[in-house]
């Protein structure tokens, strides 16, 4: 989906005019107009205020135009499992089981790796396995990759 039929769909969902929204965002209906026709798009600040307006991480706005994962556990991100900012606005980097409260879950490579076996390991996926996999890819991520350094 199109950033203007995201927020099309959003507005009209929430039983708002041009005008209203417009209103709530600070901008021009004639703005909003223009997202929606695709004329344009929403400067970083205002889609930081649609996010927070209707509780969907900029990514989804966007069209979803990547595909997010955590880089912390390497799980898949939707807006159900994103993390959050202490002041409520989404982070789209973490999940929301590995950061926390503006706070990392996990405080090691070794404390994640175990968890993530005793979890997800199994009769088609022996722990060996699981943590060999673990112990390749983790590293890889961001946030283990920044704390090496």
């Amino acid at each position: 989906m199109d950033t203007k039929d995201v927020i099309f769909e959003l507005r009209t969902r929430h039983g708002l005019s041009q005008d209203a929204l417009a209103e709530k965002l600070y901008v021009t209906r004639q703005a909003v107009s223009r997202w929606e026709t695709g004329e344009t798009l929403p400067n970083t600040e205002t889609l930081k205020r649609l996010s927070m307006l209707f509780d969907i991480s900029i990514n989804t706005l966007l069209g979803s135009p990547r595909t997010l994962i955590c880089q912390c556990c390497g799980m898949p991100l939707d807006d159900a499992s994103l993390s959050r900012e202490p002041d409520g606005s989404f982070n789209e980097d973490y999940c929301k089981w590995c950061y926390a409260d503006g706070k990392f879950v996990y405080t090691s490579l070794a404390e994640l790796t175990d968890f993530l076996v005793e979890h997800m390991s199994g009769e088609t996926w022996p722990p060996e396995q699981a943590r060999a996999y673990f112990a390749a890819k983790l590293p890889e991520l961001d946030h283990w990759k920044a704390a090496e350094n």
